[in-house]
């Protein structure tokens, strides 16, 4: 993929990025804006910026890390803009309908515990949350989420052991009040 920089087929490549790393760009932004239109809204945006700025990356990192790079910028410069501050939109969830009851309960308790997890994850400072996202949802290892967040390795680890023990607490609590 890298090479097809250098051979200046810039809307090939894009169109490759996008096929390749699309939904995990639009999963990465809706952690940080919670909402899934404006997510899709701004996936779009980055892979814009993406092809024009293909020209200026320059190799130091894999053409992916330089992407999510992207996206964690452009998700903190939308959190920032005065538009965010003064217009947000409500969520749809959806529920999955199983074919026997058994199977409904439990996808419905499934879909609970995942949704209070999921919460849970959304409550959590950014720098917390962020590298959980990488760490368990992308899969990606400790030196990976270092080079995304441009941040050093043991950093990295504090974070993701505070962040854990903060989930930790915060779904206790959650556990506690609904009993």
């Amino acid at each position: 993929m890298e090479s097809s920089i250098t051979t200046g087929n810039h809307a090939d490549l894009v169109d490759e990025l996008m096929r390749t790393y699309g939904q995990e760009i639009q999963q990465l932004i809706f952690a940080y804006v919670h909402n899934e239109t404006i997510a899709e809204d701004l996936t779009q945006e980055v892979f814009v910026k993406c092809y024009k700025s293909l020209p200026s990356y320059k190799g130091k990192s894999t053409i992916k890390t330089w992407l999510w790079r992207i996206a964690i910028n452009h998700s903190k410069d939308y959190l920032k803009s005065w538009y965010n501050q003064r217009v947000k939109t409500a969520d749809n969830f959806g529920f999955i309908i199983g074919e026997d009851r058994d199977s409904v309960e439990r996808t419905i308790i499934q879909q609970d515990d995942d949704a209070q997890l999921a919460f849970a994850i959304m409550q959590l400072p950014i720098k917390y949350r962020e590298v959980i996202y990488f760490y368990y949802y992308e899969e990606c290892s400790i030196k990976e989420v270092a080079a995304v967040l441009e941040v050093n390795q043991n950093t990295v680890k504090t974070r993701l052991r505070k962040g854990k023990s903060l989930l930790k607490k915060m779904l206790e609590d959650s556990q506690w009040k609904n009993d």
